[in-house]
Formats: structure tokens, sequence, C-alpha cells
């Protein structure tokens, strides 16, 4: 992956207060891991809604509540 494009994504509050924070380093880091992301949902045998029910699951691993997704949604 030598060459990037540059693409805007919403992401929570947290995530780009996260993002912003890191050096530039670790930003390339999280850059190139969230495009392997992407690709790797892309092109994923799995339905949207396995995809979602595990993105669902990770979230609420990494503390993402009802009640903050809720508040996440009302500000778009």
């Amino acid at each position: 992956m030598s060459t990037m494009e540059t693409i805007a994504i919403k992401v929570t509050p947290e995530a780009a207060r996260a993002f912003r924070a890191a050096s530039d380093a670790e930003r390339r880091k999280m850059e190139l891991l969230l495009s392997l992301r992407l690709l790797d949902v892309a092109d994923s045998d799995l339905s949207l809604e396995e995809i979602m029910r595990s993105i669902s699951k990770s979230a609420q691993a990494h503390g993402l509540t009802e009640k903050k997704l809720k508040e996440i949604l009302k500000e778009n």
C-alpha cells in the first residue's frame, strides 16, 4: 500500500480525539489498520447484518453504550 487516498468518514468524538492525539507514526498505523479493515468488510462473504452484529459487539466491548449511540445519532 504505497499510494494512499484521503476520504472523509464520521467517527465518534472519542475516536477523533484519539486520532488527533496520536503521533504521526501512530496515525499512519491507524490509517493503515482502518484501510485494511475497510477492505475486509468490503470483501467479506458475511451478510451486512452479520458484519454489523460483529461491529456492535466490538463497540460494546470498547464501552459504546446504547445511550452513547443515541447521542451520536442525534448529532447527525
